[in-house]
């Protein structure tokens, strides 16, 4: 478990890290004194504790720039005000930690870290095979954003394009299987990229909405509740 501590407080760093190591005695830590040395590092991590008031680039930017190369880091914030926790939501935080940090709530919030992580990998293990007239391809499940229902068609939303294949939507629902949400008879979600959901919509954490079925609403929040339950979900 590669994990990095990016505050500009020398004590903060080494207390977190204390924490860190009497509870995760196998981790690999590394302490970084500000949001310019912790993107320059070249460094990728599991999971990363970051400050948010620090002198230079704060920690909200320095969290946007992380994920533009890495979405799949856990990311905790830690501050001594709560003022930043709906810019914690822009950039997918996976919890907020409130300064002087208290040991008991921290032990929690790590457990939790580390099972999101542990989801996250074996996610990423399983794979989708798709077939189209013109290409072959294997996509890891993480990778997918949401599937859309266009006719005969499927449309696969990823990081990287949108795969286009003649099949329908209870075949990716029954092949995703958890961790994936039919939201709505044309919306197949990954919960793993929810940024936020209301009564109609569920917004990805790519800033694209997907219709939420009134029908569907309560079941659907009883289901992501249990799935973040299993990870984590951003808190104070």
């Amino acid at each position: 478990m590669n994990i990095a501590i990016c505050d500009d407080e020398q004590p903060i760093r080494q207390q977190i890290k204390s924490l860190i190591l009497r509870q995760r005695p196998e981790a690999v830590v590394e302490l970084y004194a500000s949001g310019e040395e912790l993107l320059s590092s070249g460094s990728s991590f599991d999971i990363l504790f970051l400050d948010i008031q620090m002198e230079g680039i704060n920690g909200i930017d320095t969290a946007r720039a992380w994920r533009d190369r890495d979405g799949d880091t856990v990311l905790i914030f830690i501050t001594a005000v709560k003022d930043y926790v709906f810019d914690a939501f822009d950039v997918s935080a996976f919890h907020y930690l409130l300064k002087p940090v208290e040991e008991e709530k921290f032990a929690g919030v790590l457990e939790r870290a580390v099972q999101e992580v542990e989801q996250k990998k074996r996610q990423q293990e399983r794979q989708l095979f798709i077939k189209t007239r013109n290409r072959h391809a294997t996509i890891p499940a993480n990778d997918i954003y949401f599937i859309e229902s266009q006719r005969r068609k499927v449309e696969i939303h990823t990081r990287k394009e949108i795969f286009e294949l003649y099949a329908t939507m209870n075949e990716m629902e029954r092949q995703l299987g958890e961790g994936f949400y039919r939201c709505h008879r044309g919306y197949l979600v990954n919960m793993a990229h929810i940024a936020e959901y209301s009564a109609d919509y569920i917004q990805m954490n790519t800033g694209e909405k997907v219709y939420l079925a009134k029908e569907k609403y309560p079941e659907f929040v009883k289901t992501y509740m249990r799935y973040l339950r299993k990870g984590g979900v951003l808190g104070v």
